[in-house]
């Protein structure tokens, strides 16, 4: 059954489960979930890569006697034929991998840290040792490193990548009105370079079964490494197993085919063993995709009053010499209010790096602290009160398509928050609240959105005699709580314990998985298995709302098992679009759609204190919340909003990646010297949700959260920071000499 999630009203009246806590939370503190790099298959090779040490070049000669020589190794490889190794494709161009650069199929070195080389042995001590006495002599060629270097390749993305989606963004003559505008704010913002850095780093394991190859991929995309596998090694897709139950973080820097996989599948083959392969953090950093360091120029014109009048949005953001990561920052700062003139203009910087990427909210985090910085000295300039100049400036309808939004509640979110955090006693004027240890406080706010897209999702669930209900869906478990959701989807509408309900995911053996990312898997999963629930009762004979005694209900069929299927696509799309999700490709929608316009909304508020001597920034207090729908799941969306404040908290005052100018790649890739944000950083942090069904987008009226989260965020800090100082600090991250 194919079903499009057109409105309708909300079909389950079971009985709600007592229990909505993270249902595979006992698998992951006991243990019992089993990661990519978890795998131990008997006999398993170790594998693991020498990288170039040069910032662009040649490979002139490379010795490997040293390395072949060290006890246990079974394998070294520099060059793999172009029949081993074929071309895949960029992800966002149409094809299956993270970058259009497979490495290891010639000599070329297109930044520091790509891999020279592939030793495999018996265990990853000897490899390891292996690949640290691979030497190289290289022919060295200028490179670029940062966006205004000599060198870096400027191009306006709308004619390089000529995509409607892509284009920029233009609703009236925002350059004139701009200039007739009494009063107006100019600013260039700059956010840097940044990595993810999950938990788990990625791993994958690869053993062949006879001409099947079977992968365990720490990955957000099985079906595109199933395909791209299959291309790269010439394999029929039927032949091309994936597995990836869960992943520990993701933040969307795992979205594709990596370039480690190819050829441990090809050494495996050679060796007849299993091989596994997990990057050491330092190589997460140079083959891991990152944040592109970006540079925003954002002009405000108002009225005396700060009711917007004009707003210019011009972005340059990194990409590689190689692939054309797109840019989508102006996408959300063209809805954030309602601005009767904006032009958003967006260009791409080719650099020497490997090709950037996702990483949790990846264009809209910055945009939305360049913006919203923008506004809050819109606020200071009007004398207004910067919650209720947003207030003021509020969209009914959406200002770029005129199309209604789906729903809206940002308005609601400010003055919730407003109250929640006592933002009525603030004093507006710089550096006039004072803590009772000294510190000065600041307060902040700031909005944030994300947009609303859906996927094409195949749900399969089957019902045993033993009540057991087993679910499986298009989606990936990354620590979100996706499992979470379903399960307590399917206990609510069919009066079942939680405990009952299996929900397997991330798994191409048993329904496509579409790449779960953009905030989409849970609004996009939830509509499928819903509707197949409604085909399981149908199949069960109890279509009437209420309870059902699954082992009756199964016994009476006569059968042990009763199994059903149905897929979902997003408003407007064609079943065409399953052909893209049998392919591996992707294939979502929104968030235009043909009679409305999808965003998350969220507002935070943050209480910033600057110890008097040290003039350390510290984040004692934040209030956040949040308009994604109806809440699936309370327990798991409060964490990823929790996990995403702690993460814009990260952005605006410790995380960034340093580039060496010298010898190219990254001057800090362990987390040693990547700061991320620790529990001395972390104090209250206080979620609430709208919890208001969007019923146009969907039949259960659920949003992405996950990204949302953390848009707005490094604003509302970098804003609380000029309340207390009254320093407008314009580039993250926020340092000490920011505010001495």
């Amino acid at each position: 059954m194919t079903v499009t999630n057109t409105p309708a009203a909300p079909a389950g009246t079971g009985t709600p489960p007592p229990d909505t806590r993270r249902v595979d939370a006992y698998e992951k503190v006991t243990g019992k979930a089993r990661y990519s790099a978890d795998r131990v298959p008997e006999g398993v090779a170790y594998a693991t890569f020498a990288t170039a040490r040069i910032g662009k070049g040649r490979v002139v000669r490379i010795d490997t006697s040293a390395a072949t020589a060290v006890p246990g190794v079974l394998l070294v490889e520099t060059t793999f034929g172009p029949d081993e190794l074929r071309d895949v494709g960029f992800v966002m161009a149409g094809g299956h991998a993270v970058q259009s650069l497979q490495p290891l199929r010639d000599d070329h070195v297109a930044y520091r840290g790509q891999p020279i080389a592939l030793v495999v042995a018996d265990d990853l001590v000897a490899a390891t040792e292996a690949a640290r006495l691979i030497t190289a002599e290289y022919r060295p060629e200028p490179f670029a490193v940062r966006i205004d270097a000599e060198g870096a390749d400027t191009l306006l993305q709308e004619r390089a990548i000529p995509l409607p989606f892509l284009a920029d963004i233009k609703v009236g003559d925002a350059d004139a009105a701009f200039e007739a505008s009494p009063v107006r704010i100019a600013g260039t913002y700059e956010h840097p370079a940044q990595h993810a850095v999950p938990m788990e780093p990625h791993a994958g394991v690869v053993r062949w079964d006879g001409g099947r190859l079977i992968v365990d991929d720490s990955t957000q995309n099985a079906n595109a490494v199933r395909f791209g596998l299959a291309a790269q090694l010439g394999l029929d897709p039927a032949d091309v197993e994936v597995s990836s139950p869960y992943i520990g973080g993701g933040f969307g820097n795992k979205n594709a085919l990596y370039g480690y996989l190819g050829p441990i599948a090809v050494a495996s083959r050679r060796l007849g063993r299993p091989v596994k392969m997990a990057l050491p953090r330092s190589q997460t950093f140079h083959n891991g995709s990152f944040r592109p360091n970006s540079v925003h120029t954002v002009r405000l014109g108002a009225d005396e009053n700060g009711r917007l009048l004009a707003a210019i949005h011009e972005v340059d953001q990194q990409t590689s010499r190689h692939d054309l990561f797109p840019c989508q920052a102006t996408e959300v700062t063209s809805r954030l209010y309602a601005v009767p003139a904006f032009r958003g203009r967006q260009r791409l910087v080719r650099t020497d790096v490997q090709t950037p990427g996702f990483m949790r909210a990846p264009w809209e985090s910055p945009a939305a602290f360049a913006f919203e910085s923008a506004m809050d000295e819109l606020a200071c300039a009007t004398g207004r009160d910067p919650v209720e100049l947003r207030l003021a400036n509020d969209a009914a309808v959406d200002p770029v398509t005129g199309l209604p939004f789906s729903g809206r509640h940002l308005a609601e979110c400010l003055r919730r928050g407003a109250a929640r955090f006592g933002w009525g006693e603030r004093d507006p004027e710089p550096g006039s609240m004072i803590a009772e240890d000294g510190s000065i406080l600041g307060w902040g706010v700031a909005a944030g959105c994300y947009p609303g897209s859906i996927v094409p999702v195949v749900a399969h669930v089957s019902a045993a005699e033993d009540g057991t209900v087993t679910v499986a869906a298009g989606g990936h478990e990354m620590g979100q709580g996706i499992r979470s959701a379903i399960a307590l989807l399917v206990a609510r509408d069919l009066g079942v314990p939680v405990s009952k309900v299996i929900v397997q995911v991330g798994d191409t053996r048993l329904v496509p998985q579409h790449l779960t990312a953009g905030s989409w898997g849970t609004a996009s999963a939830l509509p499928a298995v819903r509707a197949a629930v409604d085909e399981l009762r149908e199949a069960l004979g109890v279509t009437a709302p209420g309870d059902v005694d699954i082992p009756a209900a199964v016994r009476a069929t006569g059968r042990p098992v009763v199994t059903a299927e149905a897929t979902t696509l997003a408003p407007g799309q064609t079943p065409q679009v399953l052909k893209q999700l049998d392919g591996g490709f992707l294939a979502y929608a929104g968030p235009v759609y043909p009679e409305f316009v999808t965003f998350s909304w969220v507002a935070h508020f943050v209480e910033v204190r600057i110890e008097p001597t040290t003039r350390r920034v510290r984040v004692p207090r934040v209030v956040s919340v949040t308009d994604c729908g109806r809440v699936a799941s309370p327990v798991t969306a409060a964490s990823q909003v929790r996990g995403a404040v702690v993460m814009g908290i990260g952005a605006a005052l410790r995380e960034e990646s340093d580039v060496d100018d010298r010898f190219g790649g990254f001057l800090n890739p362990t987390l040693e010297e990547y700061p991320v944000p620790v529990n001395a950083d972390v104090h209250r942090l206080e979620v609430e949700f709208i919890d208001e069904p969007d019923l146009l987008f969907n039949p259960l009226g659920v949003k992405g959260v996950g990204e949302v989260g953390m848009v707005g965020v490094a604003a509302a800090i970098a804003n609380a920071v000029h309340h207390a100082t009254g320093r407008r600090i314009r580039r993250l991250p926020i340092r000490l000499e920011n505010v001495l």
